[in-house]
């Protein structure tokens, strides 16, 4: 397992001999990535999307979730594996290009509470206005609620997620199938 600095990563990058895979979340991606690199985060890692005859060099913020990526990799018995060390804030302070996502971070967990909440008000408001039922409504709005806290269940928030940041804008085609040869 090799750990590259900076500087030896942008040689690698700049002689295409490897993919840069960002294994940060959606929302971070898009707001500052290093150019070129590939979005499939730690919490949706999937290994079979990438290639195994191609070195893959990993990143991450600082390097902490890259390094637990690598060691997934190296246990599959992937060999050509690396990771940035000290991730995007080494590669911004070696003063290297980063880049915006041209689309905006997906943010489906913002949903749940503004939904919870509207049924909340609404259901306490027909409680006092119509019936006490209602209250079971509101108690129901608020279990479910209570047990996606506890649960910290976002598997319906994976899917868009890692999917978007992978696209190439405006062409529809996922950018980690092509680099593995796979067609979309």
């Amino acid at each position: 397992m090799n750990h590259l600095t900076p500087n030896a990563l942008q040689r690698v990058l700049a002689r295409d001999k490897a993919l840069l895979i960002d294994v940060r979340e959606p929302g971070e991606y898009a707001r500052e990535h290093i150019t070129g690199a590939q979005l499939l985060p730690l919490s949706a890692f999937d290994i079979s999307q990438l290639p195994r005859k191609r070195m893959i060099v990993l990143c991450c913020q600082s390097g902490a979730r890259s390094t637990r990526a690598l060691a997934r990799l190296h246990a599959a018995g992937f060999k050509e594996i690396a990771h940035l060390d000290g991730g995007l804030s080494a590669w911004k302070a070696a003063r290297y290009a980063t880049s915006a996502s041209a689309l905006p971070p997906a943010r489906p967990m913002h949903v749940l509470p503004i939904i919870c909440g509207v049924m909340t008000v609404a259901t306490g408001l027909l409680a006092w206005l119509a019936s006490p039922w209602f209250l079971l409504a509101t108690g129901i709005t608020g279990a479910g609620a209570f047990y996606a806290g506890l649960s910290d269940n976002r598997e319906h928030s994976r899917v868009p997620g890692a999917l978007q940041g992978n696209q190439q804008a405006g062409t529809g085609k996922n950018r980690l199938a092509e680099a593995k040869g796979m067609d979309t």
